[in-house]
């Protein structure tokens, strides 16, 4: 039984988020072509991830019977982190970009999830075989040609970060100009058009992947 794990970590409300409506899109989609597959919903900006501590850290290093109560604590919401993303065949994630950069969340998330004797390995990462989406927003232009082009780290980071638990099948799935309406630079620009085409694109791409005309 196919399992997607969906993550979302926009900040926005689902109607002002591009990237929470894309990922929707996406995991409509995946539960139509699986109707037997289940589906885990994780929402970082609602309940977002402590980040990694010395005592959450230590814990995945000492035998469970010599973890102190609150290296015990700490453990088990790695685990329970690291078993949704076990648990998966596809991991979904949908994401803004900040600061040019992944959401904080989202590294809170990550930095959960490498664990040796979990998601790693002696030999190297455990999660081969699995597939992981990311459906980005992003509010300006980073494409080929533009002033900022490769300004948008995430990526790459996601690529590398990845690789090192063994999951080397990612795809992207991008949307931009998402603040042509919003940002006082961008809105002389006239860009809304644009916006609209790019989102529309994604949407697209989505229905191509499950053979769909729209599911949104």
């Amino acid at each position: 039984m196919p399992n997607l794990l969906h993550i979302d970590s926009s900040i926005r409300p689902e109607e002002r988020s591009r990237s929470r409506q894309l990922s929707k899109h996406f995991a409509e989609a995946w539960s139509a072509a699986h109707p037997d597959g289940t589906l885990t919903y994780r929402d970082l900006a609602a309940d977002p991830p402590p980040h990694v501590n010395w005592e959450s850290f230590s814990a995945n290093f000492a035998a469970p019977e010599d973890r102190t109560p609150a290296q015990r604590q700490w453990r088990e919401l790695t685990e329970l982190y690291c078993n949704e993303v076990l648990a998966a065949d596809h991991i979904l994630v949908g994401m803004g970009l900040y600061n040019f950069g992944i959401p904080s969340t989202v590294k809170a998330w990550f930095d959960r999830i490498v664990v040796p004797g979990l998601t790693m390995g002696p030999d190297g990462g455990l999660l081969a075989g699995k597939t992981l989406t990311v459906t980005a927003a992003r509010g300006g232009g980073y494409g080929p040609g533009t002033p900022r082009e490769g300004w948008d780290h995430r990526e790459p980071w996601l690529l590398h970060a990845f690789e090192q638990l063994g999951l080397t099948d990612v795809h992207f799935i991008h949307a931009e100009l998402t603040l042509a309406r919003e940002s006082p630079a961008m809105i002389p620009l006239d860009l809304g058009a644009a916006e609209d085409q790019s989102l529309a694109d994604a949407h697209a791409e989505i229905d191509a992947l499950f053979g769909a005309t729209s599911i949104a």
